[in-house]
């Protein structure tokens, strides 16, 4: 995927500095155009030191471009996976290259630390499917019921819930409740499939993932036909159809899981395309058809809003003392099965 190039300040790039990086080209020059290099390498060696300067730690989330997944990212992986190593950091500040949700979750598990977004716009067509006082609401309409929300939301949301899940663990997390009705927010695709995995009653949102939600059936049987032996992988967050014709439903770890283990010949990853990138560099034995449909949220964060946003420990990400007690403990208790 390229380089959005027009984001570099152009940082000189020295025979030091393509030393300094070696290994980074070494595990990327597949992913990442020569050409490029001259541009992100002197990035990655500034964020380098600046992570040594302010004991500071970037997390990345799998949809991020290799660059930053590949060349600076010390913890990568899902929401889940974040949330859990962010809860385990001595760091003094977080950098999470991702989205808000992401950093409000970063922040409510490290109260103390600096927790950095380099672009506060980095946001969620999920999040921003619903709020507060639509929960609020909901609890008055199906009193009792449980409520189980996706990490996919704000702090505000996941105060109002009872407990948060990732795509990973939802149906572990909604099995756990031991209730005959669960209420599960604010996905309608991640719900229907939870619906179809286990015999409690859920009940859903209208929200959507902006990305998966583009994905259609016959993308796949156009592909099968025009790639043979081709292994069909999904998220939950895809509609009903992509789900049925896949080969594998799962997040985004068990995705890269059933790879790096299968080791299918040829594979199409019904997801953010970045993810492919960053897979293909730990695979590099099975080719990956892109269908690539990019989240305009996650393409905001880039190396250079990274090295700015250490060098001024800005925009930095806060949740409201009253808020954050109660969407801390619907994390917290998510941590605690999953």
């Amino acid at each position: 995927m390229p380089i959005l190039m027009n984001e570099f300040d152009g940082l000189p790039f020295t025979e030091a500095v393509a030393a300094r990086t070696a290994d980074v080209f070494d595990r990327v020059k597949d992913v990442i155009l020569e050409v490029e290099w001259p541009l992100v390498a002197p990035e990655i060696d500034a964020i380098r030191r600046l992570k040594r300067e302010r004991n500071a730690i970037v997390l990345a989330h799998n949809y991020q471009t290799p660059d930053i997944f590949h060349g600076v990212a010390d913890i990568v992986g899902d929401s889940l996976a974040l949330a859990r190593r962010a809860a385990e950091t001595e760091a003094d500040v977080i950098v999470q290259a991702g989205v808000h949700f992401m950093a409000e979750t970063a922040k409510l598990v490290n109260p103390d630390k600096t927790v950095l977004l380099p672009d506060l716009q980095a946001g969620c067509s999920l999040a921003a499917s619903i709020t507060g006082a639509d929960v609020r609401l909901l609890r008055e309409a199906y009193p009792g019921v449980p409520i189980v929300t996706y990490v996919n939301t704000s702090a505000e949301v996941k105060a109002e819930a009872d407990i948060c899940c990732t795509s990973g663990n939802a149906v572990r997390i909604v099995e756990s409740l031991d209730a005959p009705r669960v209420i599960v927010l604010p996905d309608e695709y991640l719900a229907n499939y939870i619906a179809g995995q286990t015999d409690v009653e859920i009940i859903g949102w209208h929200g959507r993932c902006e990305v998966h939600e583009r994905f259609a059936g016959e993308e796949i049987d156009a592909f099968r036909e025009g790639y043979d032996g081709l292994t069909v992988i999904a998220h939950p967050e895809c509609p009903p159809d992509v789900l049925d014709a896949a080969d594998f439903v799962g997040s985004t770890a068990q995705m890269i899981d059933y790879v790096a283990s299968k080791r299918p010949g040829r594979v199409l990853l019904m997801t953010e395309c970045s993810m492919s990138d960053n897979v293909a560099v730990e695979v590099p034995d099975t080719e990956f058809v892109r269908p690539c449909n990019l989240c305009p949220h996650m393409k905001r964060i880039t190396l250079p809003k990274i090295r700015r946003a250490l060098e001024s420990l800005s925009p930095e990400v806060m949740v409201d003392d009253a808020i954050a007690s109660k969407a801390r403990e619907s994390v917290e208790r998510m941590l605690a099965v999953a």
